[in-house]
């Protein structure tokens, strides 16, 4: 079975930028296996929006440009956007425990896809009751 999981804003930064030592080892290892076609990572909408601002304001810098980093990202199959639907929506009204909004809607698409949850915070994982991966 291939692997599964949903990224938080901050790991999908340190990948975007190079500093996989950052990430736990099971985080590492499941974007490698996304990076070999062996996984799928699921990516938030609000979590492509977060990191293309991250870059807009200069904190990270994406080779080629947003554009191309989004697409080059996103082409290689391992890696998908996972949309705002009303359901997700719906789910992060429930979660109102975890404060920032977009913390919110990261872990209501993990719960909706009933995916663990690539993270740091584990206390948004519990929150969301989903499985954290670090």
């Amino acid at each position: 079975m291939t692997p599964l999981a949903v990224i938080d804003t901050h790991a999908l930064i340190w990948y975007a930028m190079g500093r996989a030592q950052k990430l736990g080892r099971r985080a590492r290892k499941l974007l490698t296996q996304a990076d070999e076609g062996r996984a799928s990572i699921y990516i938030p909408a609000i979590v492509l929006i977060e990191v293309l601002e991250a870059a807009h304001r200069g904190v990270v810098l994406l080779a080629d440009g947003p554009d191309a980093w989004v697409r080059g990202l996103t082409a290689s199959g391992g890696f998908l956007v996972a949309p705002l639907t009303t359901d997700i929506a719906l789910r992060s009204a429930t979660l109102y425990s975890i404060p920032e909004r977009g913390d919110r809607l990261i872990a209501a698409t993990a719960v909706e896809l009933d995916l663990p949850l690539i993270t740091r915070d584990p206390e948004i994982a519990a929150a969301a009751a989903v499985r954290h991966v670090w």
